[in-house]
């Protein structure tokens, strides 16, 4: 019996490996193909919040096999994957139970078999609404400027949740306050809510919003408990004393009163106003006083108010005074005067009762008297009042301001220079009125111009500023508040030195110089002040040769019978005591040179210029070949026959050629201009006796 067993197990062992073989052997010949895939919704694709939802994945699949294959399906939301299955069925489904809002989106489903793969179209999925939130709250009871916690939320929903509570109060339909807060991490928000002191019994609402995709899902409103509400401190209440009819002159006493519940931390301010200033005040007591005189300047509104630090209360009252008599009026007879000038003063009360009068000047009696009048002073300036009195009642008039004005001192105008004052340097010209009412007013005139205007506060000097370049004069003017018009200074003279800006160097005399005459040097300056000190030079000399001074703005050298041991360069230097001495001004440079140049002499005639072969003069080219510059007079002479002179013919006659030149003294040796003068010099024989004579060729001026 068991090897029968044996024998059929082993027969069905070889048909299960040859069905195995035979499916293999389908598998790898049969071919499939996706007609379709598609999603269905139960019920819909639009559900309430908290219905289920199931989402079902249909695929058509053909195939040459008799079994259907098998595939995968995967289930996707706004393109997250979240399902996924193996299956040979043609539908999978997937449960969402009381799906939310959350669970709204796009929806879509993929099936993969083999290396193939299909996707539905997307689907949009819709959860109207969201679930009721749930509120509650801290206490049930709360005092005045207490707070109240709420706390609102939705379990079954995800975040981001926008939440709105308002405050009520019971049986009133309008909100107190509404507070809106979003919710990015949590499914709840927690509030804080201040209790108001008209709060009595209050509740709270809540209700959340989601945005799903463009749409807003919004819940229910869900009310919370009720909270009741006790006072933290009464109504303030006043208390006027004394009763009825309040006189000037009573004591008058208001107080502000409040009843505080117990344990109420922090204890309330008390703070009684009139007309918004704060007249009395209590911190740690259950009521506030102000105690005063009745006066009519008492009439009017006050107002207490009752603070902690979020609740504030507050009443109102009206205190009526009969008034004495009225407030008192000073008037004058004028308010600005003259020094010696009269001055009234006079009080009055409307109606004249029975008052005693004092006049009072900053805030010292006067006088005991209605009236005052006397001769002012300076000293009598300054605020003047009327004091009026009846038992206590004492009141005060307005202000009359007295100003009393002192005639101006002559004005003392000087200048500040301890020394000479040099042309452009600055000055301080000092002008003061030592007596007279400040402000004064000071005006500096320059010749008849006025310079500048200052107004000084006091009886200190003004000083001005000026940097005159010539001598000049200066006079002070000045006026303050006295009907004297204005006043005026001397005159201040004022020297101005002006130094040596330019000096020149030139010659002075007829531009033909005969040999042996005489040569004069010119040294001039500027517009300068005297006296000046000139010094002649001799180039690369230290010592001058020729030294003047004077106050005249040129001087002169004179030398003699000139000749060749004066040729040379000159310059001068000129200055005065306002030139620094490490720099005197100085002259450009004058270059004179002499030649001889003997010539034989047949006739008398123009002299002959040999010099480098040049063609000699003849009668009849004598007027032509005058120089420029030639002196008539100077010329004759030189022409005059020997016989008139007494001198023979054959005399020989020696010329001396002076060339003058001028350098500026940056330039050095260079020269800038060229003068020849030509010297005659006859040699006699022994017993004649030697004439002289010269003329000149061109301008000496070494300018």
């Amino acid at each position: 019996m068991q090897l029968g067993w044996v024998q059929g197990s082993k027969m069905w062992l070889g048909i299960l490996l040859t069905l195995l073989l035979y499916s293999s052997l389908e598998g790898q010949e049969n071919s499939f193909t996706i007609n379709s895939i598609r999603m269905e919704f139960l019920p819909k694709q639009q559900v309430e919040n908290g219905e289920n939802l199931t989402l079902q994945c249909i695929v058509d699949i053909s195939t040459t096999s008799h079994v259907q294959p098998q595939h995968r399906l995967l289930f996707y939301k706004d393109d997250v994957l979240f399902h996924n299955v193996s299956s040979t069925e043609i539908t999978e489904s997937y449960v969402i139970p009381q799906a939310r809002v959350y669970n709204a989106g796009i929806y879509k489903c993929t099936v993969i078999l083999n290396n193939k793969e299909r996707t539905t179209s997307e689907y949009e999925v819709v959860v109207k609404s969201v679930s009721d939130p749930n509120v509650t709250l801290d206490k049930k009871e709360a005092i005045e400027g207490g707070v109240v916690k709420v706390r609102c939320s939705v379990p079954e929903e995800k975040a981001p949740i926008h939440f709105t509570i308002e405050k009520f109060e019971l049986n009133v339909k309008a909100f107190k306050q509404r507070r809106e807060k979003s919710s990015h991490n949590h499914n709840f928000v927690m509030l804080e809510f201040t209790v108001e002191e008209q709060d009595r019994v209050i509740f709270f609402q809540c209700q959340a919003s989601i945005m799903s995709g463009m749409r807003l899902e919004t819940s229910k409103t869900v009310r919370s408990e009720l909270v009741t509400v006790r006072e933290s401190f009464s109504n303030p209440k006043f208390h006027i004393s004394p009763e009825g009819m309040i006189t000037e002159g009573n004591e008058l006493q208001i107080r502000c009163t409040i009843q505080v519940t117990p344990m109420v931390q922090p204890f309330p301010e008390i703070i009684i106003q009139k007309d918004k200033v704060i007249v009395a005040h209590s911190q740690h007591s259950n009521e506030a006083v102000y105690s005063v005189m009745a006066l009519a300047e008492h009439n009017g509104n006050y107002t207490c108010k009752v603070e902690t630090n979020r609740i504030s209360k507050v009443s109102s009252t009206v205190v009526n005074i009969t008034e004495l008599f009225s407030k008192p009026k000073l008037e004058s007879s004028a308010t600005r005067l003259d020094q010696d000038e009269s001055l009234s003063l006079w009080c009055s009360v409307p109606g004249e009762p029975a008052v005693n009068f004092a006049i009072q000047k900053e805030n010292m009696t006067v006088l005991q008297a209605q009236n005052f009048t006397k001769k002012v002073s300076e000293l009598d300036s300054g605020t003047y009042t009327c004091i009026a009195n009846m038992g206590k009642v004492v009141k005060k008039s307005n202000t009359v301001h007295i100003t009393v004005c002192e005639m101006l001192s002559k004005p003392r105008i000087v200048y500040d220079s301890r020394s000479e004052v040099i042309k452009g340097q600055a000055i301080k010209v000092n002008c003061q009125s030592v007596n007279g009412t400040s402000p004064i007013s000071y005006r500096l005139f320059k010749a008849s111009t006025v310079l500048e205007t200052l107004k000084v506060g006091s009886n200190e000097p003004a000083v001005f500023k000026d940097n005159p370049t010539e001598d000049t004069e200066y006079q002070c003017v000045v006026n303050n508040c006295h009907s004297y018009t204005e006043m005026k200074s001397e005159i201040l003279q004022v020297k101005v030195i002006a130094p040596v800006e330019e000096v020149k160097l030139s010659i002075l005399q007829n531009k033909m110089v005969e040999s042996g005459k005489d040569i004069v040097l010119l040294c001039s300056v500027n517009k300068a002040s005297g006296p000046i000190t000139y010094k002649f030079y001799r180039d690369k000399e230290v010592k001058p040769f020729h030294q003047n001074i004077s106050n005249e703005t040129q001087v002169i050298w004179l030398k003699t019978q000139a000749s060749k041991e004066h040729e040379g360069q000159y310059y001068c230097t000129a200055s005065n005591r306002a030139n620094p001495a490490k720099n005197v001004p100085r002259s450009s440079t004058l270059t004179v040179r002499a030649k001889q140049m003997p010539v034989e002499m047949s006739r008398p005639a123009v002299p002959l210029l040999t010099s480098n072969n040049e063609k000699m003069l003849s009668d009849s080219s004598t007027e032509a070949t005058r120089p420029y510059g030639y002196n008539e007079d100077i010329g004759n002479h030189a022409m005059k026959p020997m016989n008139e002179n007494k001198e023979p013919l054959t005399l020989d006659v020696e010329y001396t050629e002076v060339e003058v030149t001028s350098y500026e003294p940056h330039e050095g040796l260079t020269t800038k201009g060229t003068e020849t003068v030509y010297s005659e010099i006859r040699k006699a024989k022994p017993d004649f006796m030697g004439n002289r004579y010269s003329k000149t060729e061109g301008s000496l001026d070494g300018t």
